[in-house]
């Protein structure tokens, strides 16, 4: 790494980057408790993980703006396990799971993302906004002897009437200055505010309190046998999957926003190896958070300094300020994140709907209602086998064939298109190997042979012309697709002429 890229990603704007650092960090800290008690584990737990998770990607991953913690869509996976074996094998099972990141990375498969066709990332970003802004309505509810309640009367009025005040802090307050992030004024001006007047309303210290102190190495406490890893390897492989593609997408999104181009595979190591040591310290798994990753762009950060400032807050958090921390109104962080899940949807994609291929639009369509009702990796899994469908019913039905004949007994079919699998069953109807004369060629300088089945849709072919006692040649092959063929061992003579 030269000096200068060096500098631009530690250094460049920084007095912007560790207020947006600052800022994504308040940020952190309700969602990471939130996720830890949904995996019902000690709320320091998630701390822990944020403070580890997203410290260690920023100082080694490859995407400086992005934020990473102690993610929900990891620990809604693993509740189960919680529940029947303890939280010593939920540990092993992050470490397990980092190891499965870095494995990922080392292998160099971060690229896969590339892959996302771009009806799923809308989806993708269309659903976890949708995710984001449903969860805030949690926070509306009150828990009472005789159950869980919306809030009423007052205290619903001041809730309302503090994250309204918020929203439209974060939206004004760029159109006067830009340079306090417009987040952090909001979090900052709305704590002084509700502090002043006393105001009747729900804090982070009535989540849970979160003085700690320093996470303590040691390794999960579970039996070193077979057993013990097959109960944790299912949740891992799918806490890593999960884990990966929210970081990746994040990635992609990311990479479009700064309008630069990030390291997929370095970002995978050093996820990978920060869920190893959060495991190892005590801390929840963890992956890029679209939610906060958006709050630090939108407040100004761009560098790696952002996520080192957030995560060692965390730290701080923990260590020295909870008292204070435990004071900022949760009606403040609802706003910001009612304000980030309006600026992450991609409202333009409402507008292109009736625009794009219908195949496209049930794309967007169902991996938003899919992220919402289920879960990331479900969503993208769908929306990618929908689009390669697609893909492959389309480039079927681009097999066609030119054909014309001379008067010496020879047809010569031009065939144009790819050959593979879904175009298999068209390739045969184009040939009337019983109307054909005695030789036949098959001119292939524009037809491209994808797989195997393209190989056994030529070898059929060709038995088919043996049996009518009719011979069949290829011509202009490729190199590419001649050595696919000689491979599978098609004759010599098939194969002669250029």
């Amino acid at each position: 790494m030269n000096k200068n890229s060096l500098r631009d990603e530690w250094f460049s704007n920084a007095q912007a980057n560790v207020l947006a650092g600052l800022t994504s960090s308040f940020a952190l800290v309700p969602e990471c408790i939130a996720f830890a008690l949904v995996a019902q584990l000690n709320p320091l737990m998630g701390l822990y993980g944020a403070f580890i998770i997203c410290t260690v990607t920023a100082l080694f991953g490859g995407r400086p703006g992005m934020i990473s913690g102690a993610a929900g869509s990891m620990a809604v996976v693993i509740v189960a396990l919680v529940v029947q074996h303890g939280a010593q094998y939920f540990l092993a099972t992050v470490v397990l799971g980092g190891v499965l990141m870095l494995l990922f990375g080392a292998l160099r498969l971060g690229k896969l993302v590339r892959m996302v066709p771009h009806p799923v990332m809308l989806g993708f970003v269309n659903g976890l906004a949708i995710v984001i802004a449903m969860a805030q309505l949690e926070h509306f509810k009150q828990v009472t002897p005789d159950g869980v309640h919306w809030l009423q009367g007052a205290p619903l009025l001041v809730m309302a009437g503090l994250v309204i005040v918020t929203m439209l802090i974060v939206y004004l307050l760029p159109r006067v200055t830009k340079v306090i992030p417009p987040a952090l004024a909001a979090i900052v001006g709305i704590g002084v505010l509700s502090q002043l007047l006393h105001l009747p309303t729900r804090t982070l210290g009535d989540m849970a309190h979160i003085a700690g102190d320093l996470p303590i190495f040691h390794f999960p406490e579970v039996p070193l046998t077979l057993e013990t890893l097959r109960i944790i390897a299912p949740y891992a492989v799918l806490m890593a999957i999960v884990g990966l593609l929210e970081t990746l997408l994040t990635f992609n999104l990311t990479d479009d926003i700064t309008e630069t181009r990030g390291q997929a595979n370095r970002e995978c190591l050093a996820l990978g190896a920060a869920n190893v040591l959060s495991g190892l310290f005590g801390g929840m798994g963890g992956c890029a958070m679209i939610g906060q990753t958006m709050i630090n762009l939108g407040s100004g950060g761009r560098s790696c300094l952002s996520g080192v400032v957030s995560g060692v807050m965390i730290l701080l958090f923990i260590l020295f300020l909870s008292p204070w921390i435990e004071r900022i109104p949760l009606a403040a962080l609802v706003g910001v994140m009612f304000v980030v899940a309006q600026q992450t949807f991609a409202w333009g994609s409402l507008r292109v709907l009736g625009k794009v291929p219908r195949h496209d639009a049930l794309v967007i369509v169902a991996v938003t209602v899919i992220t919402v009702f289920t879960d990331l990796a479900v969503a993208v899994l769908c929306g990618i086998v929908i689009a390669a469908l697609n893909f492959a019913w389309q480039h079927a039905r681009e097999i066609r064939a030119d054909i014309s004949q001379s008067g010496a007994g020879e047809k010569t079919y031009v065939l144009h298109g790819t050959l593979f699998f879904a175009s298999t069953a068209h390739f045969q109807e184009l040939f009337d190997v019983a109307r054909d004369p005695q030789r036949v060629m098959l001119d292939c300088r524009h037809v491209r042979l994808a797989d195997h089945s393209a190989i056994a849709a030529l070898e059929s072919l060709t038995e088919r012309y043996a049996k009518a006692g009719k011979q069949m040649q290829l011509a202009h092959l490729s190199k590419r697709c001649r050595q696919l063929l000689q491979r599978a061992g098609m004759a010599p003579e098939q194969l002669a002429l250029q």
